[in-house]
């Protein structure tokens, strides 16, 4: 079986460790940038902001965490996501399917039902969109 670039970035988001809180909040800005330096993540900060060095902090150990790589023009960093969102999505869902639902995702769905998360009405259109014809 022949692997592809899109395995090969799947595999690596798996095995990537969990986020904090505020690494969390620095990658959704990495993300919806794209490429950014810390500067940038600041001004999409709001007030008060904290400390450039803070910051600066937090993209240095999501680099070390392998959510983020960088390419340095002078002493300016540029940070890069090296991971989707939608693939550390898929991660953590499927973590937490494993140890919340036995690894069943229809347990998952059972739940969401029961704690009325999830309507008839959006049950049936999440029906549609997985029904393979």
């Amino acid at each position: 079986m022949r692997c592809t670039f899109d395995d090969m970035k799947r595999a690596k988001q798996s095995t990537i460790p969990p986020l904090t809180k505020a690494e969390e909040e620095i990658m959704h800005y990495v993300w919806q940038l794209g490429r950014c330096t810390v500067t940038d993540i600041l001004e999409k900060l709001g007030k008060p902001r904290p400390p450039h060095s803070t910051i600066s902090s937090i993209v240095r150990i999501l680099e070390k965490k392998g959510y983020v790589d960088h390419k340095a023009y002078g002493r300016t960093h540029e940070y890069f996501p090296k991971v989707t969102k939608e693939g550390v999505l898929r991660n953590r869902l499927k973590n937490l399917v494993t140890q919340y639902f036995e690894g069943s995702p229809n347990a998952l769905v059972n739940f969401l039902v029961k704690e009325k998360d999830l309507s008839p009405a959006d049950l049936k259109e999440l029906v549609k969109k997985t029904d393979l014809k």
